[in-house]
């Protein structure tokens, strides 16, 4: 299902989950008819005066009181499942509450301050809030399976328990139509788990950002250094698979000099005008300028798993010799670790 941010009115946070069918009705409620709910009550079997009944017992219905929902009130939507986004968490449900319970005390602090971020970001009020407890303003919900927007309200919690951090969401408070109800069981932990998605993506989202943001810090100190490609003609050699180390030349290059006039990417070729940078470049650098003889170049990557090879010709398609290769690795090497 698909969250939408919608407008915030007064205390309220509204948010719009979408599904696929004609009607609400139709998405809560078997497909079929319900005439088996007139089904006729069984009598009491009237046999012969002196007849001995025989029954055998393979089928009988036992005895009882069954209560719950009939008809047009069975809901047959699947149970709402808490995403499973936080690695090592394991989850539970207790009494239309949902808990997840993580092993390291980081990992709660980090959840914790997420679902801070969640209620601030989506407009949710907080009527109280401690260390370890949040209890929230009315969240209405606007959903295509419901005949009418609904308001609930959440006390979530964090505690220890047998050294492990237990992350409660609670539904406290059920509004339909503007009228106070008393949610069911599964009411209850249906959107008691919406709640904590809502959290358990953020957080997922946060961390494969910062996972991100720490992978192209570890990529920006590319090793560059000369050697032989697999027909052993010099080439220069960045330790750096083929698609990171042709995102870094796009942005290193061009402060180098070396102006951008034609790339493709699948075929592994850059086509540069070299101009020679300012001094503050190279003194940025820590290291002496070079001269190239020519000014348009072109540069043929080559993907040696987790190696990058750069040939380099000039404007008539000649290796340019290895003293030359030897300057760019240079100037190469020493932008890489810096930039």
């Amino acid at each position: 299902m698909k969250f939408s941010r919608q407008l915030v009115v007064s205390s309220l946070a509204v948010f719009v989950l979408s599904a696929c069918s004609s009607s609400p009705a139709e998405r809560r409620q078997a497909g079929e008819d319900f005439s088996y709910l007139e089904t006729q009550s069984f009598e009491t079997w009237k046999l012969p005066q002196g007849a001995k009944p025989e029954f055998y017992t393979d089928y009988e219905i036992p005895a009882g009181q069954f209560n719950g929902p009939v008809g047009e009130a069975v809901d047959i939507r699947p149970p709402q499942q808490l995403l499973e986004l936080v690695p090592g968490a394991r989850t539970e449900t207790d009494n239309g509450s949902v808990i997840m319970w993580l092993v390291k005390e980081d990992e709660m602090a980090g959840v914790w301050s997420t679902m801070l971020d969640v209620l601030q970001e989506r407009g949710i009020s907080v009527r109280e809030n401690s260390d370890s407890r949040v209890e929230t303003d009315w969240v209405n919900w606007i959903r295509e399976d419901e005949d009418s927007g609904l308001d609930t309200r959440y006390i979530i919690e964090r505690f220890e328990a047998n050294r492990r951090y237990g992350f409660k969401v609670q539904l406290t408070e059920w509004r339909q139509d503007g009228q106070s109800r008393v949610a069911s069981q599964t009411n209850r932990e249906r959107y008691s788990t919406l709640m904590a998605n809502l959290v358990t993506m953020k957080y997922d989202q946060q961390q494969q950002a910062e996972a991100e943001r720490k992978a192209l810090q570890l990529v920006k100190q590319i090793p560059v250094s000369t050697g032989k490609d697999r027909n052993g003609q010099p080439v220069i050699i960045a330790r750096a698979p083929y698609n990171i180390f042709w995102k870094r030349a796009l942005d290193v290059l061009p402060q180098l000099g070396f102006k951008l006039v034609e790339r493709h990417q699948s075929q592994g070729i850059m086509e540069v005008e070299y101009n020679e940078p300012d001094d503050e470049v190279w003194a940025a650098l820590g290291i002496t300028p070079f001269a190239l003889d020519g000014k348009k170049y072109n540069l043929q990557l080559g993907d040696l798993g987790n190696r990058t090879s750069i040939a380099v010709t000039d404007y008539e398609k000649k290796a340019i010799d290895e003293a030359g290769l030897t300057e760019i690795s240079r100037i190469l090497s020493a932008a890489m670790q810096k930039w």
